[in-house]
Order: structure tokens, then C-alpha cells, then sequence
């Protein structure tokens, strides 16, 4: 089994920063696309951000479009969310999920229901 694990989550102010990441284990390293869904209380889960395996092809969220980065670092096994000038609104508890192995040509998915592996996610508290 995949097996991902997110760290950088914590409290902070509006219009602050911070970089989230999500490090995979086991099989089939970065030969998945990798995605940050993202849980609000009271809030059904909802898709931030998505990059492919091969790091080329980045699909956002309208909300976060312009403030947020997705990336991967592949020498790291590691994908990176870095936020910028985050907002009350953003609060959440942050989720990295894994599709399973696919071929670099396979499209990127906005649905959580297309990631078969998650981690235990990490929580991001923005005050105002």
C-alpha cells in the first residue's frame, strides 16, 4: 500500500504563510498523481489542489487560484503546498491523496472519489 503522511499544518494569522507537505512510502513511488483535498468543519470535503507524477500538469481550486502552489519534488518523493496570504476561510483539516500508479499521459482528477490512498491529514487554523 501507498502510504502518505502530511506535515506542516499549525495556527496562523490572515495574510500569513505556510508549506504543507505530503512524503509517500511503499510501492510505486511518485507514479501517482497526488492531490490536497481539504475538510472545514460542517463542510464537505473539497479538492484544492492536483499534480500529475510526472510534476508538469497543476489543476487549482478557483478559491485558491493565485495563492496557493502545488509541486513536486521528485528526488524527495515529496509534494508541497506552498499558501500564500491565507484566509480565515481557508481553515481545514488538509488531506494528500494518491490516485495508485497510472502512465505520465493520465489526465488529472478534481474528484476525491478517483484517489484510492490518503493520509491522515493535518490541520491549518487561520485566524482573523
Amino acid at each position: 500500500q501507498v502510504r502518505l503522511l502530511e506535515s506542516g499544518g499549525g495556527l496562523v494569522q490572515a495574510g500569513d504563510s505556510l508549506r504543507l507537505s505530503c512524503t509517500a512510502s511503499g510501492p510505486s513511488n511518485n507514479r501517482y498523481h497526488t492531490a490536497w483535498f481539504r475538510q472545514a468543519p460542517g463542510k464537505e470535503r473539497e479538492f484544492v489542489a492536483v499534480v500529475s507524477r510526472g510534476g508538469n500538469r497543476v489543476e487549482y481550486a478557483d478559491s485558491v487560484k493565485g495563492r496557493f502552489t502545488i509541486s513536486r519534488d521528485q528526488a524527495k518523493n515529496t509534494v508541497n503546498l506552498q499558501m500564500y496570504n491565507l484566509k480565515p476561510d481557508d481553515t481545514a483539516v488538509y488531506y494528500c491523496a494518491a490516485d495508485g500508479p497510472v502512465i505520465l499521459t493520465a489526465p488529472v482528477s478534481v474528484s476525491e472519489r478517483d484517489y484510492d490512498y490518503w493520509g491522515q491529514g493535518t490541520q491549518v487554523t487561520v485566524s482573523s
